[in-house]
């Protein structure tokens, strides 16, 4: 579902984002509504603000491709050993 610009603006406002932190979100799949939920309250100290949220999962994410990507060449890598060796 394609949100409208209106709803990310005020996702935007509501949540102090830049530019940069919006297409961020709209990057890792997410919508304003989550980004309006996850503002935290002043009985919530232990969330982060969205912003810095949204860094956070993106770091996460690229941990995790980079850690697949070495699973995979190492896995690669040792089938084409076990291949050279007739």
């Amino acid at each position: 579902m394609a949100y409208s610009e209106q709803m990310w603006q005020d996702a935007k406002k509501k949540c102090r984002l830049n530019n940069e932190d919006i297409e961020l979100a709209k990057r890792l799949g997410l919508n304003p509504r989550n980004l309006v939920k996850n503002i935290p309250n002043k009985s919530e100290p232990w969330k982060a603000p969205v912003s810095v949220w949204l860094h956070e999962i993106d770091e996460k994410r690229r941990k995790k491709t980079e850690q697949k990507q070495k699973r995979n060449a190492k896995s690669a890598a040792a089938r084409n050993d076990g291949s050279d060796t007739k």
